[in-house]
């Protein structure tokens, strides 16, 4: 039975409940990650795509998905908030490459409160999320956030000092307590009290909640004063002018809509544009950009509520109210699915007039400005990557542009687990699905032109040939190269090419090696190296296949000597299995940490038992 008969037959079994499903390619990769009210009536909307005549007569993108599944699970849920709230975790988890994906992979800046310390610090971080600490953001530019961190700095004297314990080594306060910047909390000059309330300021601050900080600065100024204590309602004073001269630099003011996330729209082909701006008192506080693909064929609510999903499941905060473009319909539906991660009641309303509808339409003018922007940039690449392609032709003088190049690298750090890298661009572009690793076998010691070679004559082995790729087969080895680059000089040029010969391949794919010291361009047969000018598109194709081949065998490398020494620490560890060893480094997140753990935080790791965490414990102590 064929892979579209199974499809099919798996369709009609499907039953008529709520439910997400899943198409599968040979792999068992995830394809498209969709949901319905009635599994059974969404997906026989499919038929038609997997039937011999199908193209043109659906959506391309739908066609193409089509003819690459071959499997289809679905998950029957309670509810159709219950599936979207499924169908995003999901897309969250495989990124599927036909389902509308945001193209948004940047690490965006947080300001992050340390509550978990005894005095907490504000500062900017990009690193994973910690619990027991308040984050506030993201935002889109490093700047913003640099600017909202000293900002605070100026109004809130907490203090600027790294480290979970306040004061440097010399042991006397910094110039932040010269300046009034710090109260230095190192000295004992303010009590843990005092400073929890200015660290309190500084997260209605960061929440957006203006005017409560304001009254209450007003409330404390006034208290202060009426107790003669003069010198403390000067202070509340100045901080109180310093907040009203920072809101007063705002430009954009919707008293009317509060603390909300308003959505704006654009659409054109494959690709959109969303931009959100974030209101907080009625000021818009911040914007955000996002760039989403594989749009086509998908209507502007659909676009939407993929973005709603995939920004607020990873998103530290979602406001109590979201406003959306008049085109979305189901606002109940979202507003359900917003609850479920927000933990409280979230409106969503439709922009329908005032000051709602203003925001709206200024941030799908943003958003058609950024998609025009986008738009140009990727046919300015596309041209780019267009005369890489063909200047590469003409150099190595092949019949046809290179659309297929493959890059190899070889990487040691001695004689002793030496690997080797492939990596595969399509059209200019890196396929990351087609790269693959080698670890080599025949080769002793230090030598990169035989490793080179290994590697070559291993890969030429699981060339398929015109042959179509069956199921078993990898599909990074089956397609044909037409190009074949690797890094070096003519050592490594010349082991290329004595790994081509007796293949199928041998006087029919062109190769060349690119020296690092003055990218010089090695070419069979010419005696002399090749030097192109800093501008060629061709050469800067070349060190971007030559870069990441570099890349990706370092990587390798670094990951096989780190798994080597890990494996070496834990396994001698009494009672640790594979399963205990992958607890423990789940949850310390590398061995030195473990190492440093106290007993409380070793009987705190999921799945290991309170007895044998007290024994590694004694163990790692006893032997120091």
């Amino acid at each position: 039975m064929s892979g579209s008969q199974e499809v099919k037959r798996l369709i009609r079994d499907a039953p008529d409940l709520f439910g997400v499903y899943l198409f599968k390619d040979v792999e068992g990769s995830v394809l498209y990650v969709g949901k319905a009210l009635s599994l059974r009536k969404r997906l026989s909307g499919y038929m038609t795509a997997f039937s011999e005549e199908s193209r043109g007569s659906v959506p391309i993108k739908t066609w193409e998905m089509a003819q690459k599944a071959v499997d289809l699970e679905w998950i029957v849920t309670s509810g159709e908030v219950e599936a979207l709230f499924l169908e995003h975790n999901l897309i969250q988890e495989y990124r599927p490459p036909f389902n509308v994906l945001l193209r948004d992979d940047k690490s965006y800046p947080f300001v992050v409160v340390t509550l978990e310390d005894p005095f907490p610090r504000v500062m900017l971080t990009r690193q994973s999320h910690r619990k027991g600490n308040r984050y506030f953001g993201p935002y889109g530019r490093a700047g913003k956030a640099r600017g909202t961190l000293d900002t605070l700095g100026r109004v809130f004297p907490f203090r600027k000092c790294r480290g979970r314990v306040p004061g440097r080594r010399g042991g006397t306060p910094c110039l932040q307590y010269h300046l009034g910047r710090c109260l230095a909390p190192c000295e004992g000059k303010v009590s843990k009290e005092e400073y929890a309330e200015i660290i309190g300021s500084v997260i209605s601050f960061l929440d957006g909640r203006v005017a409560d900080l304001e009254e209450g600065l007003e409330q404390a100024m006034a208290a202060a004063a009426e107790a003669q204590d003069y010198e403390r309602a000067v202070v509340y004073r100045d901080r109180l002018d310093s907040v009203r001269h920072v809101q007063a630099r705002q430009q954009v003011r919707c008293a009317s809509i509060g603390t909300a996330d308003v959505i704006g729209l654009a659409t054109a082909g494959n690709g959109a544009n969303v931009q959100i701006f974030q209101t907080r008192d009625g000021v818009v506080a911040d914007r955000r950009s996002f760039s989403l693909v594989n749009v086509e064929g998908a209507d502007e609510g659909e676009v939407l509520e993929r973005l709603i999903g995939t920004y607020y499941s990873s998103s530290p905060t979602v406001p109590p109210e979201v406003v959306v473009p008049r085109f979305v319909k189901d606002t109940e539906r979202l507003a359900g699915f917003l609850q479920m991660l927000r933990g409280h009641p979230v409106t969503v309303r439709r922009a329908e007039r005032g000051d709602r509808r203003r925001l709206v339409e200024l941030a799908e003018h943003n958003a058609e400005l950024s998609l025009e922007h986008q738009t140009r940039r990727e046919e300015r690449s596309r041209e780019r990557r267009l005369e890489a392609v063909e200047e590469l032709q003409d150099i190595v003088g092949a019949e046809s542009a290179p659309f297929r190049i493959e890059g190899y690298d070889i990487s040691n750090l001695g004689p002793e687990g030496v690997v080797g890298a492939m990596v595969v661009f399509l059209g200019g572009r890196p396929e990351k699905n087609y790269y693959r690793r080698f670890s080599i076998r025949s080769v002793e010691g230090q030598d990169d032109v035989g490793s080179m070679k290994e590697v070559l004559a291993r890969r030429l082995q699981r060339f398929g040939g015109a042959n179509a790729p069956g199921p078993e087969e990898d599909l990074a080895f089956s397609g044909r190269p037409d190009l074949i680059m690797v890094d070096g000089g003519k050592g490594q040029l010349g082991a290329a090419l004595l790994a081509l010969e007796g293949s199928s391949l041998t006087g029919k794919v062109p190769v060349v090696a690119l020296a690092k010291r003055e990218e010089e361009i090695y070419l069979p047969g010419r005696p002399t190296p090749l030097q192109l000018g800093r501008e060629s598109p061709g050469l800067a194709l070349l060190q971007a296949v030559r870069d990441e081949a570099h890349r990706f065998a370092v990587s390798y490398q670094r990951k096989r000597r780190q798994t080597g020494t890990t494996e070496s620490f834990l396994d001698g560890l009494p009672g640790v299995g594979g399963r205990r060893k992958k607890a423990i480094l789940a949850h310390f997140g590398s061995p030195d940490r473990f190492m440093t753990a106290t007993r409380e935080e070793m009987e705190a790791v999921p799945g290991l038992p309170g007895k044998v965490a007290r024994r590694l414990y004694e163990h790692l102590h006893k032997t120091g």
